[in-house]
């Protein structure tokens, strides 16, 4: 198994690598999640679908809170390191 490194012991280059990916997951994620929920609402008004399973697309929209979380420590941790140069 992969031995997980703390963030203060990734190289800058790796960090920015790692921002950049987080951010285009989020970004490629929170649009599809964008698009399912619409689809959904819509769905509950215009047809007989419960209206309860318009919970569903905002409770999964929690999915993203881990990535959010892993961004901001990342963002931390460069922005510190760009204080101490």
């Amino acid at each position: 198994m992969k031995k997980e490194t703390s963030i203060s012991a990734i190289p800058v280059e790796e960090l920015y690598k790692k921002k950049k990916s987080l951010q285009g997951a989020l970004l490629g994620l929170g649009l599809v999640l964008l698009v399912a929920t619409a689809i959904i609402i819509y769905l509950a008004f215009s047809s007989n679908m419960p209206k309860v399973l318009m919970i569903v697309p905002f409770c999964s929209s929690l999915t993203l809170l881990p990535v959010f979380m892993s961004l901001s420590q990342i963002n931390t941790e460069l922005k510190n390191r760009n204080a101490k140069s």
